[in-house]
């Protein structure tokens, strides 16, 4: 399938783990993509792999949290690609989160949190939605995840924040023919997930799931490709659990 032909595509976050497996599936239906993440040196070499594998990629640093950095970024992309057709809002702070209590957490190292995990979705959001505007349109999937209907601290809290981001955006910029939707994954198995969830835990939320074993970024791809592409062309405020059965909910 090449539903992405001609199509330049921003998946913040992703110099490893999901985003760099959403990067990389994009790049396989014919994305133009800018892999955009703080991390310099893994950013460069998925691009490179990417290339490598024949498909058209690039990286660009991004601080997703400093609305300058998420503007460049943007910038970069219209000079490289002349435009901006899909944005995958995938950076957050996971791996090297504090665990910690909403009522003890250090005030500004919260902020911080919040900075890149809620904030950053809308700043890369009002960096690029006039670029996709003047394209006619676009599409946009923010990263979200089941946390947000289960007790995770202040990470739940920024992924509730996601999931009402993304349906409060979805009709702020339906007028200007750009959709979005979220992806709430399920525990996922991942560097960050093993560095982070210790392996009891870890079995004892694979007991709560219909389908018993983590997910795989390979699991998320096919939800990110449909509401990223016209196969989702009535789709948006809309969020998309894949977690393995582990969470029932309206």
């Amino acid at each position: 399938m090449a539903r992405f032909t001609d199509k330049s595509v921003i998946v913040t976050g992703a110099a490893q783990g999901i985003g760099a497996v959403y990067a990389q599936a994009l790049a396989a239906e014919g994305a133009r993509v800018v892999v955009a993440d703080i991390d310099g040196e893994r950013g460069a070499e998925v691009a490179k792999q990417i290339t490598a594998d024949g498909g058209t990629a690039v990286f660009h640093t991004a601080d997703v949290a400093d609305p300058e950095s998420g503007a460049a970024v943007a910038e970069f992309t219209v000079k490289e690609f002349g435009g901006i057709d899909h944005l995958v809002n995938n950076a957050a702070i996971y791996g090297s989160m504090k665990l910690d209590l909403l009522l003890t957490v250090p005030w500004d190292y919260y902020k911080t949190f919040m900075g890149v995990n809620l904030d950053g979705a809308l700043n890369m959001t009002r960096a690029v939605w006039q670029h996709m505007s003047a394209g006619g349109g676009g599409s946009i999937v923010n990263q979200s995840s089941n946390a947000a209907w289960l007790y995770s601290g202040f990470y739940g809290v920024a992924k509730a924040g996601i999931n009402s981001l993304t349906q409060q955006l979805a009709h702020e910029l339906g007028g200007s023919n750009i959709r979005v939707n979220a992806i709430a994954p399920g525990p996922t198995d991942t560097e960050a997930t093993r560095t982070k969830v210790p392996g009891s835990i870890v079995d004892l939320m694979v007991q709560q799931m219909a389908i018993k074993r983590l997910g795989t970024p390979e699991d998320l791809v096919g939800a990110c490709l449909y509401l990223l592409s016209d196969d989702a062309k009535w789709v948006t405020g809309q969020v998309l659990t894949v977690d393995g059965g582990q969470v029932f909910r309206p």
